[in-house]
């Protein structure tokens, strides 16, 4: 009789074990999840901070460069795809292009000393540049929840667990588009 309980109180400590190893698989995966819906909301966050920047920045520029339409049209545009985007790669293409848009037109406006001087344009641009840098890292920690997540669903038993939760694609990375990587030509 001795052994009988024994036996069934090892039997019933293996499944509270394997309960527990299976309910932390479950939550560790949905951890994963939220870190990533939070990292990226913080992104969308800085973006839609630096969206809410541009029309002044525009505004300004515009007053003294009249004939660089082209320019202005484009970061018009694009700051309106990006309210628009429904889907993160759909946000992340539209932020890539922006960025690369505000170049010119801060490289637009070296050609103008009269606009380097003005108040509110020099207040404007260092309220971009601060907004470019929280953009770079709240992008960063964006990639590093990503990796962890993603990482975590390769291995054997988080495959498992993201399946049972329906969490088994991977997640996107916010990378830099390689027009990004060219180095802009700035003439004096």
């Amino acid at each position: 009789m001795k052994k009988l309980w024994i036996t069934l109180g090892v039997i019933a400590l293996i499944i509270l074990l394997a309960a527990g190893w299976l309910i932390s698989g479950l939550n560790q995966v949905v951890r994963l999840d939220e870190a990533v819906n939070s990292a990226w909301a913080q992104v969308e966050n800085q973006l839609q901070r630096r969206n809410d920047l541009v029309p002044n920045l525009v505004n300004t520029v515009k007053g003294y460069a009249a004939h660089e339409k082209d320019v202005f049209t484009r970061v018009t545009e694009l700051r309106s795809q990006w309210g628009k985007a429904g889907t993160q790669a759909e946000k992340i293409a539209t932020a890539n292009q922006l960025s690369g848009a505000l170049s010119r037109l801060l490289l637009v406006a070296e050609n103008y000393p009269q606009l380097k001087a003005n108040q509110n344009f020099l207040s404007l641009q260092a309220q971009l540049e601060g907004t470019e840098n929280r953009i770079a890292v709240e992008r960063m920690r964006y990639n590093r929840e990503v990796k962890a997540f993603n990482a975590y669903r390769r291995t054997v038993f988080g495959a498992v667990f993201a399946s049972m939760r329906g969490l088994h694609q991977p997640r996107e990375y916010f990378e830099t588009p390689e027009s990004a990587k060219e180095v802009p030509l700035v003439k004096f």
